[in-house]
């Protein structure tokens, strides 16, 4: 294990990854990545892994644009798959507001040279067969939104940075992180110390307890989290071609295909809290119980809208926690008041978001 470094990335999710990935791209390879426990611990294995271009903030639209395209040139650099599916995302509006905001969208996907654009109800039934478009007002398109392997994609990046020079060292929980007089910062581990100018909190779920570590409070709540997957539906698995995910927010859920069946996620407004003490340090790929009846209202109209989903049985539910800062933006950037702290915590579209993310990190 290095005694120095360049940098130490705490967190071995997809966002520390991707950060130590990125800062190896700009020519930093005596940088080291410690994880607690196994790359993806925590929330990273279990997302959804959606992507998709578009964001209301322009900047953010900018970071997922850069992201979709990375994911398979990353394959194609480590040879380590991302399991990229890009099959096309469509985007329902139901209110005069929503479909404003796609409009608007739409927009400045032409001012940035982005895809996405408004189609007809005949060619969105022809994108998707399975979706009753009734009552809505206007349907955008997205042709490269699709869905990645969390495992995959995140094990990609370490590829690349392990290939750049980069060290990564597993189950190594961060005991302790101290700044120097002269401004540079010790981080403590049981594997042995790490001296050097930069410390970056990438530490997802444990992001609060990694910063208390340098007297910082974080304002960061693990919430709980569910989607379920569906059994086989005939109608799918008689098709040749994947169909593409649907975002309905004014339903407040979301869909896509996963495997022969779909994966049906719900937009919660009545959440649960976990963990608002502090997460548990030997939390790693654990689940909570279903709690399926808390998403109902959300389940029931989006079989309304895909009536399928309703006829099919459920093949398995993810419960598990997410990380979110108060106004759901990620908490980015140097900490005012240390040197050499550097904090990207509380990314909700990880996956919408990871290269963008850490390509910023990198650069700043």
């Amino acid at each position: 294990m290095r005694t120095h470094a360049q940098a130490v990335v705490i967190g071995g999710g997809v966002i520390g990854c991707s950060i130590l990935y990125h800062l190896t791209k700009l020519g930093w390879t005596d940088v080291v990545l410690l994880e607690r426990d196994e790359l993806t611990s925590g929330s990273t294995w279990h997302a959804a892994a959606n992507i998709h271009g578009l964001h209301d903030s322009t900047n953010i639209s900018r970071i997922q644009h850069y992201t979709m395209g990375l994911y398979k040139e990353l394959e194609q650099e480590t040879g380590q798959g991302c399991g990229v599916f890009q099959p096309g995302s469509l985007y329902l509006a139901q209110t005069e507001a929503r479909e404003h905001q796609l409009k608007l969208q739409a927009a400045k996907a032409k001012l940035y040279d982005m895809n996405f654009f408004e189609v007809d109800r005949a060619e969105a039934e022809r994108l998707h067969p399975l979706v009753d478009f009734d009552g809505i007002r206007c349907i955008m398109w997205e042709p490269e939104g699709g869905n990645v392997d969390p495992s995959g994609v995140t094990n990609a990046y370490a590829a690349g940075a392990r290939q750049n020079g980069a060290e990564i060292i597993r189950f190594c929980p961060v005991t302790g992180t101290e700044q120097q007089a002269d401004g540079t910062w010790i981080v403590r581990t049981e594997k042995g110390d790490v001296a050097t100018p930069w410390v970056v909190n990438a530490a997802g779920l444990w992001g609060r307890e990694v910063a208390a570590l340098a007297g910082v409070e974080l304002p960061l709540q693990p919430t709980e989290h569910q989607y379920f997957v569906t059994e086989t539906i005939a109608e799918i698995d008689a098709m040749d071609r994947r169909l593409p995910s649907v975002a309905d927010r004014d339903g407040e859920y979301y869909l896509r295909q996963e495997g022969k069946g779909l994966l049906v996620g719900a937009y919660e407004k009545d959440y649960r809290f976990w963990a608002e003490e502090g997460t548990p340090q030997g939390f790693g790929h654990e689940l909570f119980a279903d709690d399926l009846e808390r998403i109902e209202d959300n389940m029931m109209r989006a079989i309304d809208r895909v009536p399928v989903v309703g006829t099919a049985g459920i093949k398995r539910v993810i419960n598990g926690p997410m990380i979110w800062s108060p106004d759901s933006n990620v908490l980015f950037g140097p900490v005012p008041e240390l040197t050499g702290y550097f904090c990207c915590n509380g990314i909700i579209p990880g996956f919408s978001q990871s290269g963008g993310m850490g390509l910023l990190a990198a650069q700043w």
